[in-house]
């Protein structure tokens, strides 16, 4: 039998509403929720912000800046972090089985961040070197933080690489707009990204990484290290390469459950599109089911508060078959 989960996001300002929400309907794999409607300090990025070690930012007009001195938004990110694992201790702290937490990886952190003179961590090697170190190390200390409030736990750590395409790629905009960041090559993305997985799987926790990117990189992120790679399906080509990892160990975490309000889905019609992307592969049921996760496409935080919990009811439905 399959398990669900959700990505990370949710609808709403209400932090134990939205945990109880998750507990209730993927309580065999929750997952503490981002809430990106309080503002920028509860985003993706402020959120990660708040994990780094050694390394401080601010807010700033064109966005989060480090180098410029630890600032109140920095500090409110984090105060609103450890707030939220307080309230997830509460509600969660006897929690047995899997248990998620999600952080922004660090090409897509380094492509969001500015240098103290403007203009991405991504156009220079060094800011990049720098800014995925101080998130490994800070990993462990959120890691170890985590462990202690869930202590009967299995701890994954969801790493989000949604802009690690066009990373890769050179489809950053610099500054002005008018041209691209250089491409980070592959051994470079690699690097940058073991040192990640392996701060959390040093601390004990299992490394994920999930990207709704097109053509997502399966082959890079299997070799850096995640034990599991979360997807969209249907931006997910039959390339053989999918297969090539599941028969490596690297688990399929599939997107199948729209992110978004929409109507007329049903459980049935999802288990078939999965059954359908593993047949291409000569796999059955039994070859995928325990090591299949079913979650909706996307985070839920675009979805009425509705959807998000039809979403969750869905992907649990679909993993039960």
């Amino acid at each position: 039998m399959s398990i669900a989960t959700g990505i990370g996001s949710m609808p709403g300002t209400d932090f134990a509403e939205s945990l109880r929400l998750v507990m209730g309907e993927v309580g065999d794999f929750p997952y503490v929720p981002e809430l990106p409607a309080r503002g920028v300090h509860a985003g993706m990025i402020g959120r990660t912000l708040a994990v780094l070690e050694g390394l401080e930012a601010d807010l700033q007009p064109d966005g989060w800046r480090v180098g410029v001195g630890e600032g109140a938004d920095q500090r409110r990110a984090r105060s609103l972090l450890a707030q939220d694992l307080d309230v997830a201790e509460e509600l969660a702290g006897t929690h047995e089985g899997l248990l998620k937490l999600q952080v922004t990886g660090p090409l897509t952190l380094a492509a969001s961040v500015e240098r103290p003179r403007g203009d991405k961590m991504l156009a220079d090697h060094g800011a990049r070197r720098e800014i995925a170190e101080s998130l490994a190390e800070g990993l462990r200390a959120h890691v170890a933080d985590a462990r202690r409030r869930f202590p009967q736990a299995e701890l994954v750590v969801q790493v989000d690489e949604p802009s690690i395409v066009p990373v890769l790629t050179g489809g950053i905009p610099t500054a002005s707009g008018f041209s691209r960041h250089r491409s980070v090559h592959p051994p470079e993305a690699d690097a940058l990204l073991r040192l990640v997985t392996e701060a959390i799987s040093g601390a004990g926790a299992r490394p994920v990484v999930h990207s709704c990117a097109p053509d997502v990189p399966v082959e890079l992120l299997t070799g850096a290290g995640f034990t599991a790679i979360s997807s969209d399906l249907s931006l997910a080509r039959p390339d053989d390469i999918w297969a090539e990892s599941f028969e490596q160990g690297v688990d399929l975490w599939l997107g199948v459950v729209p992110s978004t309000d929409t109507a007329g889905v049903t459980d049935k019609a999802l288990v078939t599109r999965i059954a359908a992307f593993f047949g291409r592969f000569g796999f059955d049921e039994e070859a995928y089911a325990a090591r299949l996760v079913v979650t909706p496409t996307c985070g839920l935080a675009g979805a009425s508060p509705a959807w998000a919990r039809q979403a969750l009811v869905l992907a649990q439905r679909v993993a039960a078959g």
